[in-house]
């Protein structure tokens, strides 16, 4: 039963997050004047559409004038005017390396939850998301974490991002890895685009509050939704 309630939480997780991917009837082309008037919703880069241009994303503003519609998943949304002083190259390059890295975190704390590899608990115990971070800095595996990253990073994502702001034709987040083929379709690759950048959004959206509720109640995600009927006693002892 115990299992069975883990595996229903992670349906149930995955299934709020496809939510916000695009359904299949939405990538029937249309025209630019039918995609204007239906509003913003997941429209695709460059396939007979401009994203959201002709909506407001906040009701009786005004749209970022620098925000033209051309970016993937950009639907005139920066309250704060970033797009306004920040390269957008920049920006989005910065968006797309931290929503990858939240789902890959989001994910990793779903599955500390719900399974443990082997090798994991006879090197960690039974530590999960903030206490597994401290077990591995002491025994240093995050620092080796560090090293090798920061070194890719120097070695690849600084003269990426250079290359992108020079005027290259490099879209961000674009470091040409591709083992599955999945860009060879132009109309695949550009929902796919749209897809990894609205996960990634939620993702890190998922991560903080994930992280919050164990430095809450000192429980996984997984283990939290497990203990919500105990209303009485929610709080775990550290």
């Amino acid at each position: 039963l115990t299992m069975l309630m883990r595996w229903a939480a992670f349906i149930a997780m995955c299934a709020t997050a496809s939510a916000f991917t695009t359904s299949p009837a939405a990538l029937t082309r249309q025209t630019s004047r039918a995609a204007v008037s239906r509003g913003p919703n997941m429209q695709l880069y460059k396939e007979g559409t401009l994203q959201g241009l002709g909506t407001l994303a906040i009701p009786g503003g005004e749209r970022p004038k620098n925000l033209d519609g051309t970016l993937v998943g950009d639907v005139g949304f920066d309250p704060l005017g970033f797009s306004n002083w920040l390269n957008l190259n920049w920006a989005r390059e910065a968006e797309i390396k931290h929503g990858r890295v939240a789902m890959l975190a989001a994910t990793g704390m779903i599955v500390q939850d719900v399974y443990k590899f082997p090798g994991v608990q006879k090197t960690f115990g039974d530590a999960s998301m903030m206490k597994l971070h401290n077990v591995a800095v002491d025994q240093g595996a995050m620092q080796q974490l560090l090293l090798w990253i920061g070194l890719l990073e120097i070695l690849t994502g600084i003269p990426a991002i250079i290359q992108t702001l020079k005027g290259s034709e490099r879209a961000p987040g674009d470091f040409g890895f591709d083992p599955l083929g999945c860009g060879a379709n132009p109309d695949a690759l550009a929902r796919r685009q749209l897809v990894e950048l609205k996960n990634g959004r939620l993702a890190m959206i998922a991560v903080g509050g994930m992280v919050h509720h164990y430095l809450l109640v000192g429980r996984g995600p997984i283990e939290f939704v497990k203990n919500i009927p105990n209303f009485k006693n929610p709080l775990a002892p550290f």
